[in-house]
């Protein structure tokens, strides 16, 4: 399933070569007691001495320098490697890199002069003889401190508890079980809660919050009429309609995408593309229109190549799933592999915590967590599972990127590439260039003296994975292969090391793969010795027993529709976590979420509820006593989010092309680096697709969106920053994608009205979904005759005047408060 050409030329193998990666399998530590005195001497009198004049300086623990991942300090270090293998076979310096070194076969080690013959035979016997070297690496045992009994007494690590109903006074007023729980907070402390939204306001807060997109005028006097009749068979009608609509994927696969980290690059300073990300982003889209339970959608994730299928089709969906876990940011530069892998499994476990349980499990990496029972063994724990685990992310090999990875091969092409097709002769083009390059760092090879070559020995190595890059993702025909990021099972299934500080240079005891104690639950799943335990963490994290993965999704889902969370802190439950406002509602949502896990129907319960529906009126008396309005006394007012901002503004333009594309523009430019061989303002408003669908770079996202709080792609983020500063009134005054679409919308008023008194009436209803009351739209006319003046009508400077007019009243619609505000 594993797809990329590991084509790697012999002259890229001479200069890339750095003593060592990752060893396949562990090597016996030796045991010290049989080492001979003879050995120990010739040891000690001819190894060391020259280990420590010519290798420590750059490869020990006392330097603090392991240049190439490589330690030569220590017998397991030698035999552990760096980038490029085992650095030493015992027994065989003919397939030991180490030697190759020292030789001067292929690389120059040290590199101030080659060892003389008689040292170069003392370490060519030493290795033959087994690699004797007393020096073992110091025992250590990481133990934890933290009391996990006391810990469990807070309040989210017990299981949620079915809640009777609360008695309230005014039973009338509640027309849901939420509607109860929220009302009986309210009487007991002397509120009460505020009348019915008007219908055009419900209206629009409906449609942003299911779809993210405006109702259209003829939407909005329609359901005004049928609400009319009946109100609550109106608004029961036109919440089915939304949910069943396409866009409702779009609107909640966006916020999803919020939580799991998504972008279509790897972040820090190399910034490489990820030219097969959107596989992810759609699939995403479609798991919240089909409404998949969350419980699978959870394991699709975490091990959806490890879940039963019975088409090609399940199984090709079940790997671009596990996408989830390779989409997070990656240091492609860094030279230690074991540090490149640490910190992948790193980024894995503090995704997978935030997400599922709210929890920072990866601040236990370095030491027991400083705030929550979480032990530093725990931890490790679970990166035992992320180790047993292959991550396939893709990008380019180059000099900057000494860490590319493979992708996976999916078993259905796509019907219409995503991604540039390349002609036969463009092929042959790229295989004779490479066939050139190849040679001429052959050439560069041979005249290793000349410190001029080594610019061009850079040069040729990116030159050369550039076409590798190229050629890796493409068929012989030229067509893209269909490729997608995610994971599968390690070849082999090991348990971690817990490392001391969180340095990967300083391994104590291994720990069994398994889960975080301090959930009740924990013990019940263990983990077989033929697997990762991926499939164990998904059964985990969705067993009835958790007691914190139904309750983290049904608060997510609350945020988006109140604007606050239940537990306002979405990401932390744990000991410094704000406690709900209303634990009993918490617990009554997410045991009927448990049910079925159907987020589709939780979101229909909350916003056929009356307190979903309250009006947004401000009541001084309340505000003295709850100026939060965490108790729900009104509907809190809320800023559109970037995406709805602009998909509205293109909606009410008539630009907006709400046909999905296929792939993205980052897959169309391939293996990239963002901001050397690609620049990010080529991506900037390429489409007028949905927000959704725009490349998410990151350290470059769309400025129609960054300006706007768009979510930090480099983290698990559960709820966006809001700010209201003045580059963003500066940008819906000046630019040209705000001017163009109130242009638009002014020129298609003018079109369809006889009148400016109907135009105007017209455009309230388009920007704001409410008819505009008689003052508005006498204060428009009037603005419309000042800005006209004398001009007379049908002439051109009358109908220009109009235009302009009209275009300048559309766009101060679009800057107001009212247009980004949602009652």
């Amino acid at each position: 399933m594993i797809a990329r050409d590991a084509m790697k030329t012999f002259a890229f193998s001479i200069l890339a070569l750095s003593l060592g990666l990752l060893a396949a399998s562990e090597t016996p530590a030796q045991d010290s007691s049989k080492i001979t005195p003879e050995q120990l001497e010739f040891f000690e009198n001819r190894i060391r001495p020259v280990l420590v004049r010519e290798c420590y300086e750059c490869h020990s623990a006392e330097s603090g320098k392991t240049r190439g991942g490589l330690r030569l300090d220590t017998r397991d270090a030698l035999l552990l490697g760096g980038e490029s293998g085992p650095s030493i076979v015992p027994g065989h310096p003919e397939d030991s890199p180490f030697w190759d070194a020292i030789t001067y076969n292929g690389w120059e080690m040290p590199p101030r002069g080659q060892l003389p013959d008689d040292v170069l035979a003392d370490f060519k016997r030493w290795i033959e003889m087994g690699l004797p070297d007393p020096r073992v690496r110091e025992s250590i045992t990481v133990e934890t401190e933290i009391d996990l009994e006391s810990g469990r007494d807070h309040w989210a690590f017990h299981k949620p508890q079915p809640q009777g109903l609360p008695e309230v006074q005014r039973a009338a007023w509640a027309k849901s079980d939420v509607d109860r729980f929220v009302l009986a907070k309210l009487e007991d402390n002397g509120l009460e809660p505020a009348e019915d939204a008007d219908a055009a306001t419900l209206l629009r807060r409906l449609s942003f919050d299911l779809v993210g997109l405006p109702p259209t005028g003829a939407e909005v006097e329609s359901f005004l009429r049928a609400t009319a009749r009946d109100r609550e068979a109106a608004i029961e009608s036109k919440v089915d309609e939304l949910l069943n609509s396409p866009r409702f994927g779009e609107r909640w696969g966006r916020h999803w995408l919020d939580v799991a980290r998504y972008a279509e690059s790897c972040g820090n300073s190399t910034n490489n593309t990820y030219p097969h990300a959107w596989r992810y982003r759609d699939y995403v889209i479609d798991s919240f229109n089909d409404d998949t339970p969350y419980d699978r959608f959870i394991a699709e994730q975490i091990a959806g190549d490890l879940l039963p299928v019975k088409t090609d089709e399940q199984w090709q969906e079940n790997l671009i799933a596990t996408g989830f876990l390779a989409i997070g940011t990656k240091n492609l530069v860094e030279r230690n592999p074991r540090q490149v892998r640490a910190d992948i499994i790193d980024e894995q476990i503090d995704t997978v915590s935030k997400a599922f349980l709210g929890l920072t499990v990866a601040c236990a990496r370095c030491h027991d967590h400083k705030l929550d029972p979480i032990p530093t063994i725990d931890y490790y724990a679970i990166a035992g599972i992320f180790q047993s685990t292959n991550t396939y992310y893709g990008t380019s090999e180059g000099i900057t990127n000494r860490n590319a990875s493979d992708l996976l091969k999916l078993p259905i092409a796509d019907k219409v590439p995503a991604g540039r097709k390349y002609s036969p002769d463009e092929i042959e083009e790229l295989q004779e260039r490479m066939s050139d390059l190849r040679s001429e760092m052959m050439e560069v090879a041979r005249d290793r003296e000349d410190p001029s070559q080594q610019q061009n020995a850079i040069r040729l190595r990116a030159q050369i994975a550039l076409i590798q890059g190229i050629l890796s993702e493409i068929e012989d025909d030229g067509t893209p292969r269909t490729l997608a990021m995610g994971v599968q099972e390690a070849e082999q299934f090991e348990d971690a090391f817990v490392y001391v500080r969180g340095d990967v240079e300083t391994p104590a005891q291994r720990v069994p793969r398994g889960f975080i104690q301090i959930l009740p639950h924990s013990a019940e799943i263990s983990i077989p010795s033929d697997s990762s335990g991926r499939l164990e963490l998904a059964q985990w994290l969705t067993s009835p027993e958790n007691p914190l993965t139904a309750r983290v999704m049904v608060n997510r889902i609350w945020l988006h529709l109140f604007g606050e969370g239940i537990v306002a802190t979405p990401n932390n439950w744990g000991l410094t976590g704000q406690v709900p406002s209303h634990p009993e509602l918490l617990d009554h949502l997410a045991i009927e979420f448990s049910k079925d896990w159907s987020v589709k129907s939780m979101i229909r319960e909350l916003v056929l509820s009356r307190t979903y529906q309250m009006s947004s009126r401000m009541n001084d008396t309340h505000y003295e006593v709850d100026p939060d309005n965490r108790l729900l006394w009104r509907a809190s007012p809320r800023q559109l989010d970037a995406e709805a901002m602009r998909d509205a503004i293109l909606a009410i333009g008539g630009g907006l092309n709400l046909e999905r594309p296929i792939g993205s523009p980052i897959a169309k430019y391939g293996n990239n680096r963002i901001g050397r061989t690609l620049d990010a303002s080529l991506l900037d408003g390429l489409n007028d697709r949905r927000s959704v669908y725009l490349p998410i770079v990151r350290d470059a996202v769309p400025r129609s969106l960054a300006l706007f709080d768009f979510a930090d792609p480099s983290l698990s983020n559960a709820k966006r920053d809001v700010s209201n500063v003045p580059t963003q009134a500066l940008y819906l005054m000046n630019d040209e994608f705000v001017l163009q679409n109130a242009e638009s919308l002014g020129r298609r008023l003018l079109d369809e009205h006889r009148s400016i008194r109907e135009g105007v009436a017209a455009a309230f209803l388009a920007t704001y979904g409410r008819p505009a009351t008689d003052s508005e739209i006498r204060s428009c006319v009037d603005f419309f005759q000042e800005f006209m003046g004398p001009a007379r009508r049908k002439s051109s400077r009358f109908v220009q005047t109009q235009q302009l007019a009209m275009t300048a009243f559309c766009q101060a619609l679009i800057a107001s408060a009212e247009f980004r505000c949602l009652n």
